[in-house]
């Protein structure tokens, strides 16, 4: 299998206030920490089944995304592995999210599902601020998630140390 071990992904839409949450996720975890090369970032997007190769390549992935689980809003929940595609599809809120339960079942179809797969999902509090910036309960919650991205690359036994220059 050629390409990263792992594979760090943050989906979402920028422009759509707390649907951003994926992307600002992998903005602050570059920022905060230095990780080994079989580590990947990944800004995602909204990329959709343009993803496919890269969670294909992968044998560990953690997506960060904005997702509507029916919670309260400014939940943070992490999902696993069979559990993922119940998540991912149960409440689409935008293009993007239909493009990660594709991927993950066309990865699945070509032989290539990763062998784990987490998602931290903030439920949002604001989508339609179109050009909004997170809301702040949703903001509040990165550092969280961060530390919950963390403590999993290490249960994989992956290095993660903080940068000691931002």
């Amino acid at each position: 299998m050629s390409g990263p071990r792992v594979l760090l992904l943050g989906v979402g839409n920028l422009l759509w206030a707390d649907e951003g949450f994926g992307v600002r996720c992998i903005e602050a975890f570059d920022a905060a920490y230095e990780l080994p090369a079989e580590v990947e970032l990944m800004d995602g997007g909204t990329q959709g089944l343009y993803l496919v190769h890269h969670i294909g390549a992968a044998e560990r992935v953690i997506v960060f995304d904005a997702v509507d689980f029916g919670a309260a809003p400014g939940t943070l929940m992490v999902v696993r592995d069979d559990d993922v595609p119940r998540f991912i599809a149960s409440s689409k809120m935008s293009l993007h999210q239909a493009g990660v339960s594709d991927v993950l079942a066309c990865a699945d179809l070509l032989g290539r599902k990763p062998a784990q797969i987490t998602v931290i999902g903030a439920q949002p509090v604001e989508l339609e601020d179109y050009g909004g910036s997170l809301t702040p309960t949703i903001r509040a919650l990165l550092p969280r998630a961060l530390a919950l991205a963390v403590a999993e690359l290490r249960a994989w036994g992956i290095e993660v140390r903080p940068r000691q220059q931002p």
